[in-house]
């Protein structure tokens, strides 16, 4: 086991790195903060002032390094351009109502997939399997801002049920997370409904049948436990995916997260920002995998460490 861990840590170090260099790379050249973060009537002397103040003027790879060592060796990502602070105090205000919009939203998705996935699976072909098989073909058509402006009109404007913009309190959770959650929602159901499926037609789940054990526990402990094992495993996946979307629900919602301060960077201009965001999001998207591949090893012990 513990060289298993080891072996994915590594691996995803390699990842990391990968991350950095591509994101950073793409910055470098497709982005001219000069042009942006000047103004207008800037000459030439004013632009070489600002590439030196900043350490544009360097070499793509001396920068990158530079960046990279402040990152690993001090926890530094460096300074706003804009707002005149470090990033990482940017990044601190911004990461725990991201990972908290997140984490609902996967709460969301779990409570309602695997439910509704078990008993489409038990009841094959029937009005429930049906109206579930419909609602995922819906919820996979369905575009995250369109859902959360109608959610919005719906339960803030007309219904005035619940407040539509800020993080306060739980209530202003309720609509982003369920926005947010039905980006994974079809998937989650139609994984378990399909992994219960083949599970039911095994020969174990008719033998323990045949001994009279109670259908709940043929289910739950012997069918959908082997049954979730591509749950777990798409899980370290959908996290990073929950990510991504969470920059359109968080613009929708005005959350104070970390999509919205990449938006915001994106749009002004302040490259430091956006880089320090896409590498969080890539180590949290690769911790998660780490997580989904060991949770799987730990619930079916066919999966071996080794």
């Amino acid at each position: 086991m513990r060289t298993y861990i080891i072996t994915k840590l590594l691996h995803a170090v390699g990842v990391a790195l990968v991350i950095s260099f591509v994101s950073f790379f793409l910055l470098f050249y497709t982005a001219d903060p000069a042009s942006t973060l000047l103004p207008e009537n800037a000459d030439d002397a004013d632009i070489a002032e600002f590439e030196k103040q900043f350490g544009l003027d360097r070499p793509m790879l001396v920068q990158y390094g530079d960046f990279l060592a402040k990152v690993v060796f001090q926890g530094d990502f460096g300074s706003s351009w804009v707002a005149k602070v470090l990033v990482g105090d940017l990044i601190g205000v911004a990461l725990w109502p991201t990972l908290k919009l997140a984490i609902a939203a996967q709460i969301i998705a779990a409570v309602l997939a695997i439910p509704l996935g078990i008993i489409a699976a038990i009841r094959r072909y029937s009005l429930v399997d049906n109206v579930t098989t419909f609602l995922v073909l819906v919820g996979q058509a369905m575009p995250l801002f369109w859902l959360g402006i109608v959610l919005i009109i719906i339960f803030g404007v007309w219904l005035k049920w619940l407040p539509v913009s800020g993080s306060d309190t739980f209530a202003h959770l309720i609509l982003p997370a369920i926005t947010l959650g039905s980006f994974i929602l079809p998937l989650n159901m139609r994984l378990v409904r399909s992994g219960m499926l083949e599970v039911l037609s095994q020969d174990y789940i008719r033998t323990a049948r045949a001994k009279g054990v109670e259908e709940g526990r043929v289910l739950m402990k012997h069918a959908f436990r082997n049954a979730a094992i591509p749950l777990v495993t798409v899980t370290g996946v959908q996290f990073g995916a929950l990510l991504g979307g969470a920059v359109v629900t968080e613009t929708v919602f005005s959350w104070p997260g970390l999509g919205r301060l990449a938006i915001e960077s994106i749009q002004v201009g302040d490259f430091p920002v956006v880089q320090a965001i896409v590498l969080i999001f890539g180590a949290f998207t690769i911790l998660a995998n780490l997580a989904a591949d060991i949770g799987s090893a730990w619930i079916d012990p066919r999966i071996r460490f080794d």
